[in-house]
């Protein structure tokens, strides 16, 4: 049996009010929690099937709609606006679900799981609040250069100086998204570069609430952010005993196919962290939580989080 319920708490920004969902395993001993930080242009129910895989396996599984997204969104007018500090705010409201139910589930471990935006936003978590949790599984993340950080905050202020921080612009999401594509020519769809799964992918484009454009404030909240998560004196700040999973599909064009992700890896390697995993799958692209073989891919982040657990007691 599985207890899952919707929940609302006050942002650390002061002024919004944010979705989030419990998964939690009924007549049964709860071995550990995991946290999820869902993506960019998507919602924390996406990770339904995911999180009842998890619960049937004794784990309580917690997420929430990041502020512009899904139900922590005023209004579909609000989808892609995090407002000032947005990704700080976003990061701080991980870290308030986590203080939440750590004490609701006292004494047993505790991890976070980001996937791709969720992911920078978990590595930021775990520069400021690493020593608050048990390990981290970094989903389909990237390495993206300070120059190019820095160039994209710039270019957005610039438009935005014009135009305003609610504008949609098509340019900068031609910029940010238009490549991505291009190596599953001929493509079915334009978002052909999620899964290969077809039904997940069709799934995608007909739910609104992964459809929306960023607007030019969220934009530039994560490139500011992505450059605050790659400066070396910030990476350094992690514990370095504590156990991070990098697993991407190594046709993830997010990860530029591998490469990318490789570089994180060595990035928080030569940073001095002592536990790092790197994993991928064939073939698979950005979402591998909904790829073809996502049962593979759900097995294995069990046995690392099992693992993990063993080797704490």
């Amino acid at each position: 049996m599985i207890k899952k319920q919707s929940f609302y708490f006050d942002s650390s920004d002061g002024k919004s009010r944010v979705h989030g969902i419990c998964w939690i395993p009924q007549g049964t001993t709860v071995k550990a929690v995991l946290q999820i930080a869902h993506g960019m242009v998507e919602y924390i129910d996406r990770y339904d099937e995911f999180a009842r895989y998890l619960c049937g396996k004794g784990f309580a599984v917690v997420g929430n709609d990041h502020l512009g997204h899904g139900d922590s969104a005023e209004s579909e007018e609000d989808w892609g606006y995090m407002g000032e500090n947005g990704f700080e705010y976003m990061v701080k409201d991980l870290h308030k679900i986590q203080k939440h139910f750590k004490k609701r589930f006292t004494k047993i471990p505790y991890y976070i799981l980001g996937h791709s935006m969720g992911s920078f936003l978990t590595r930021y978590f775990l520069i400021k609040y690493g020593k608050d949790v048990d390990g981290g599984i970094l989903m389909g993340t990237a390495f993206y250069s300070p120059v190019l950080t820095g160039f994209g905050c710039g270019l957005v202020k610039v438009i935005a100086a014009v135009r305003g921080w609610r504008y949609r612009s098509y340019f900068v999401n031609k910029m940010a998204f238009g490549s991505y594509n291009r190596g599953f020519s001929p493509a079915r769809t334009d978002y052909d570069w999620i899964s290969r799964d077809e039904k997940m992918v069709d799934a995608y484009v007909a739910e609104p609430r992964c459809q929306f454009t960023f607007t030019l404030n969220g934009y530039y909240e994560m490139f500011k952010g992505i450059r605050f998560i790659t400066k070396k004196a910030n990476v350094e700040k992690m514990p370095k005993k504590l156990p991070v999973l990098l697993i991407s599909g190594d046709a993830d064009p997010v990860g530029n196919n591998g490469q990318g992700v490789q570089k994180v890896y060595d990035m928080f390697v030569l940073a001095g962290m002592e536990n790092m995993e790197l994993m991928f799958y064939e073939e698979a692209r950005h979402e591998i939580l909904n790829e073809i073989n996502r049962q593979e891919v759900y097995e294995d982040l069990y046995n690392w989080l099992n693992k993990e657990i063993s080797l704490k007691h």
